[in-house]
């Protein structure tokens, strides 16, 4: 556009706006923007801060529109900043600015609380791990630097934690506790039980579920936790709320295909049912050569999946259920449940649209922006509590190779009436 060109359209506008009071038409009150202070370990590319804050940069697509959140990030703290870090070319493209405290960040360089929404990001960078392959992320510590400020300052906004709450369960109890007692909106989480459906289905609500599987794929203590909310998400709607976990027992290498060969979960295995019906729901199943879609064989299976996990569980109420990591076999998010009355298992896929548009980010964005919103979470901070800690009994059964009690996993709660999963 010239400059010429550019005056004329400046001018045309400036004459529209000049006009309108003159015909007495009605201007639409302007939306009063929110600010919003980014917490994270990382901001890198394919980052989980590259998928989320940026939404409310640059916006996201929704019902067929790009939908730009009328919020602003004002201001960011970045635990690390290794090559490639993005937070400075973001913050010096969309006007905000990088604090090097939390607290710095949350009150904008101020002395009081000065953000409407807080995005906690404590997923990627370089920390220890312990002896049974969590990786130490300072979700906790940072929640706390946030609360702090919330209890010195005497205000609090709704907070957003990506992923599970905290690698130690008793942390993950204390941030809803403290959550509670400050009274803000707290959510967290992953994308899968938001994104899209393939059929787009949900368990009805109260109905009785005997077992349930999900068939995905990833390493431990990264995608088992999207794997059991996945999971958790569907059956969380059954008959009784959700009761929390009896026992763990964690499987891998032969033990997974000795469990699979037994045919049933009374022999330590799973229905083979709904392990077919999670198969026959991937977009992503191995084929051998020359093939264009077949049924795997056992003996393909055992070929592909060099490293299977199988987290076995029974929940309180009765309800029995099986997650299997089979990275090889397929590349994505699976679930199938046996419903009590019906002959065949209700089963779906979790689609994740592919890299680097990644909208199932969105699909989390677009929860989080709502609690933003309306000061209310939009489904319970206790799907994700109850994954934080099966996520901990998995890899701590893992390491004992044995069936661990877990009476502490004994999270009750009632599923929202609706999924929120997008079906447009």
């Amino acid at each position: 556009m010239t400059s010429q060109t550019r005056r004329q359209f400046l001018g045309t506008v400036g004459a529209g706006l000049l006009a309108a009071p003159l015909l007495g038409a009605e201007q639409p009150a302007p939306i009063a923007r929110k600010k919003i202070g980014v917490v994270t370990t990382l901001w890198n590319y394919r980052s989980h801060a590259w998928h989320m804050p940026e939404r409310f940069l640059v916006g996201y697509p929704l019902n067929g529109k790009w939908h730009r959140p009328p919020f602003d990030v004002v201001s960011a703290y970045v635990d690390q900043t290794p090559e490639g870090d993005l937070s400075k070319k973001r913050a010096a493209e969309f006007g905000f600015k990088i604090y090097p405290t939390v607290a710095e960040a949350l009150r904008c360089g101020g002395d009081k609380l000065a953000v409407d929404a807080i995005l906690l990001i404590g997923e990627h960078g370089s920390y220890p791990t312990n002896d049974i392959g969590q990786k130490l992320y300072p979700r906790y510590e940072l929640f706390q630097q946030i609360v702090e400020v919330f209890k010195k300052d005497g205000r609090s906004t709704p907070v957003f934690n990506d992923k599970h709450l905290s690698w130690n369960f008793d942390w993950a109890k204390k941030m809803v506790e403290q959550s509670r007692k400050l009274n803000f909106p707290f959510t967290a989480g992953s994308s899968l039980p938001h994104t899209w459906r393939m059929p787009a289905i949900e368990l009805p609500y109260g109905a009785e579920v005997e077992e349930v599987l999900c068939v995905a794929f990833g390493g431990t203590d990264i995608y088992d936790f999207h794997a059991l909310e996945t999971l958790q998400s569907f059956v969380e709607r059954r008959k009784g709320g959700e009761t929390g976990v009896k026992w763990m027992h964690a499987l891998k290498g032969d033990a997974v295909w000795k469990a699979l060969d037994s045919g049933q979960w009374t022999a330590g295995g799973w229905d083979p049912v709904l392990f077919e019906a999670c198969l026959s729901r991937s977009h992503t199943l191995k084929q051998p050569e020359s093939f264009s879609h077949r049924y795997p064989t056992r003996q393909q299976m055992q070929e592909w999946v060099k490293d299977p996990i199988a987290y076995r569980f029974e929940y309180n109420d009765g309800t029995k259920a099986t997650m299997l990591l089979m990275n090889g076999l397929v590349e994505d998010f699976n679930v199938a449940a046996r419903v009590k009355g019906q002959s065949e298992p209700l089963s779906t896929q979790f689609h994740l649209p592919p890299n680097p548009n990644v909208v199932y980010s969105a699909a989390l964005m677009n929860q989080a922006e709502k609690m933003f919103a309306t000061g209310t979470a939009p489904f319970p901070i206790e799907r994700t509590l109850l994954t934080s800690g099966l996520v901990q009994a998995g890899l701590q059964s893992l390491a004992d190779g044995k069936k661990n009690e877990t009476p502490h996993l004994a999270v009750k709660y009632e599923a929202p009436k609706e999924s929120t999963f997008w079906r447009t």
